[in-house]
């Protein structure tokens, strides 16, 4: 049966800034003595979210979600054809009840992921409480009746009874919702996400660079028109993604096809979804240079502690084949530990590492088509399997 899907991945990107801090610089983190480059989960999962391809998680078929603090006015009181004081009593009543009772301000507010049909369901009772109204008070009592504590279901969780199958969205089944102010509501994730880090120390550099302006070129005269800087990073990254199988059924209403789905496009995603920002300047998009796959019912556990020793960086080395070998040696040790008891596959472009592969337990070799398939095959056997045991 499988339990847990563990997706490990290997990916390089050269002279780019992939996910910045507070000051604009790369992020970073401590490891094993040195310090790395790191790309947070809430990165990787914001981008693997919202890229739009062939396996794109909008083309899943199950609807998807909006994560914002403006809901009930960029995508509700539109709907709603009342007096204006009748609109503006069922945001407010709204807001009150979805974001917490001192969210007048939308500064004030917590950013929340809400399914479509729950946006459906709040625009269908908006609309239905205005129709109802005859003054600014009956209508923010209709929202009351509606949605109040205390009439038998509270706010989100009311919706999420009432809108229908996955009415948080298939962004809160995969990576889990929090609602502060109601945690009814609240998803737990099904797929769980590790800050990406380099298997190495970090590598960065200052890039001092100006704007060159047109005119005074032109006029013939010296100067340029700003002098700005930047960091640059480059790097090998390990990236670390759990599949919680039965979790992600459930919360994907029980339909183990659907669960299967998801998970082949999120193979494809983590293998050619690159997180990045300054895009136009450094375009980072990478392939994964190694992808394994594991599939089993024990704990899952990261491969991180192969790169607890920052792999050495030299001018005749190849990164990418001593991060897998030291990768695989890390495999090797926790085999000989606490058995082999997973199903694994991999993918891989890493030069020369196809004999480092086969001896060291990565599973057979195969396509990302492949890979993906065979990890959604993993699903909907261990769902089947699970199916017999009841």
């Amino acid at each position: 049966m499988t339990r847990f899907l563990q997706i490990h991945s290997l990916a390089s990107y050269p002279a780019v800034l992939l996910n910045r801090d507070d000051a604009g610089l790369a992020k970073r983190l401590p490891y094993g003595g040195s310090v790395r480059t790191r790309v947070s989960s809430q990165s990787l999962k914001r981008h693997w979210r919202l890229a739009e391809d062939a396996w794109a998680l909008s083309k899943v078929g199950a609807p998807m979600g909006v994560r914002s603090r403006e809901i009930v006015e960029r995508r509700v009181l539109d709907k709603i054809t009342a007096a204006p004081a009748i609109v503006e009593a069922v945001g407010a009543a709204l807001v009150k009840h979805l974001y917490g009772k001192n969210s007048a301000k939308i500064a004030d507010r917590q950013a929340l992921l809400l399914g479509e049909p729950e946006i459906a369901y709040l625009a269908r009772i908006g609309a239905e409480a205005a129709a109802a109204a005859t003054d600014a008070k009956s209508a923010e009592a209709e929202i009351d009746a509606r949605l109040a504590k205390g009439t038998g279901k509270a706010n989100l969780a009311a919706m999420l009874a009432s809108a229908g199958t996955l009415a948080a969205g298939l962004e809160a089944a995969l990576f889990g919702r929090m609602v502060t102010s109601d945690p009814d509501a609240n998803t737990d994730a099904a797929i769980h996400v590790a800050h990406a880090f380099t298997v190495h120390a970090q590598e960065s550099e200052s890039d001092y660079f100006t704007v060159v302006d047109d005119l005074r070129v032109a006029a013939g005269e010296v100067g340029s028109g700003g002098i700005f800087d930047t960091e640059l990073t480059s790097g090998l990254y390990y990236g670390y993604v759990v599949v919680d199988v039965p979790l992600l059924v459930s919360n994907l209403a029980g339909d183990p096809d659907l669960a299967a789905k998801v998970v082949e496009h999120l193979v494809h995603l983590i293998a050619t979804v690159s997180p990045g920002a300054k895009k136009g300047s450094t375009a980072p998009y990478a392939y994964a240079d190694l992808m394994l796959v594991e599939a089993g019912s024990r704990q899952p556990r990261t491969l991180a502690g192969a790169f607890r020793k920052a792999v050495p960086l030299r001018r005749d080395g190849d990164l990418a084949a001593e991060a897998v070998a030291a990768m695989a040696a890390c495999l090797t040790r926790l085999d000989r530990a606490y058995g082999q008891e997973e199903e694994r596959a991999n993918l891989s472009v890493v030069e020369s590492s196809d004999l480092s592969l086969g001896a060291s337990g990565f599973g057979g070799q195969m396509t990302l088509d492949g890979l993906a398939a065979w990890a959604a095959e993993q699903v909907r056997a261990g769902q089947a399997s699970a199916g017999k045991g009841k």
